[in-house]
């Protein structure tokens, strides 16, 4: 009884999934048997329209909407590639079958609707999910997986016809993929004490290859780059459920705060999907002032660092230290580091001496 509950959840939420679509359809359909222009008020995605919810510790949507019209014949083509995202959605659900982000965009094509390229399709799929008030994955699209990790947690799935198999996720030496299945996968048991989140693969193994998840009881988990959603709701999860305190590695540039403060606060894109972001998660570096600290090799701003720096700065998430602190020194600098540059000073440097000296200084302050 107690393993058929998260598939009743699951039938559950299909069946709400499936009603929102039809009653979405059902809006179209009226009022093209009314004779009237069909339209769609679609809640607008950008960093002007986020505000901080303190109940739930994370930016949200506020209420600017965008309204597409087939009145306008600028709008008839994205309100077109909307309704068939949410045709296919629903073929999905009703046949119980799963797409990437990348496969909907070529099933797409073969229906001969005219995405202009891949980034135009997933913008449909983010679209159905504000509209429908779920996320993708509700409606089985996905991402490409590409994070992973590594550490002292055993995990039990869920998922139909792997129902109660564990796995120790330090049997697998590069560590094991975060994918949908690991996402919902029930937590055993850990004698980890904390999270490591980096951005790098070259750190992330240079932490497996040093012993970081024994030497410091850590769950170490490698986001590729900007971490996709599963990974942050299985960060998520360490954080809330096992209590694990998390500490974000990337690199000193505009872009890797970036990655932090998506996690820490979430994105203004997945603004209307809750529960994805970490709030109590510590940005731990690199910053702007470990440049001058650690005397790292480092590379001047290019235009468009200094654009992105200026963009931070407007955002709301970046008004409180350390991030407002460190937008000020990469404005000073003009400068950026990668992590590998604590490498100049050994390829050990980064676990024998920097994330000791990091993890003092961030448990002092």
């Amino acid at each position: 009884m107690t393993k058929a509950k998260p598939l009743q959840k699951k039938d559950d939420t299909r069946d709400k999934v499936l009603r929102s679509i039809t009653k979405f359809a059902e809006t179209l359909i009226k009022s093209i048997e009314r004779g009237e222009f069909p339209e769609v008020a679609i809640p607008a995605r950008t960093t002007s329209n986020i505000e901080y919810n303190p109940q739930l510790r994370q930016y949200v949507l506020g209420e600017r909407k965008i309204v597409r019209t087939a009145r306008n014949i600028k709008h008839l083509r994205p309100l077109a590639q909307l309704s068939w995202m949410a045709m296919f959605a629903s073929q999905l659900i009703r046949s119980r079958k799963t797409s990437t982000l990348r496969d909907a965009f070529y099933n797409a094509l073969g229906y001969e609707v005219d995405f202009e390229d891949q980034q135009e399709s997933d913008e449909a799929v983010t679209e159905l999910e504000t509209i429908i008030g779920t996320v993708r994955e509700d409606f089985n699209i996905y991402p490409e997986e590409r994070s992973s990790v590594f550490g002292p947690l055993t995990i039990e799935y869920d998922v139909p016809g792997y129902e109660g198999r564990r796995l120790d996720l330090t049997t697998i030496p590069d560590g094991a993929m975060i994918g949908p299945a690991m996402t919902t996968a029930k937590f055993v048991k850990t004698s980890a004490k904390q999270v490591f989140v980096v951005e790098k693969g070259a750190i992330y193994q240079r932490f497996l290859e040093e012993n970081v998840p024994s030497k410091y009881k850590a769950i170490v988990v490698h986001t590729a780059g900007q971490a996709p959603r599963a990974t942050r709701k299985f960060i998520r999860r360490l954080n809330t459920e096992l209590g694990l305190p998390v500490y974000i590695f990337t690199d000193a540039d505009p872009w890797g705060m970036h990655i932090a403060s998506v996690i820490v606060f979430g994105s203004a894109l997945s603004a209307h999907v809750r529960e994805l972001n970490v709030p109590d998660a510590v940005w731990a570096g690199l910053w702007a002032s470990d440049i001058t600290k650690y005397k790292l090799p480092a590379m001047k701003f290019n235009d468009e660092d200094i654009r992105r720096v200026a963009e931070l700065e407007k955002d709301p998430r970046y008004l409180s230290d350390p991030w407002k602190r460190e937008i000020s020194n990469f404005k000073k600098l003009q400068k950026k580091a990668e992590l590998e540059a604590l490498s100049r000073y050994g390829l050990e440097y980064i676990v024998s001496d920097y994330l000791p000296e990091k993890l003092a200084e961030l448990t002092k302050s």
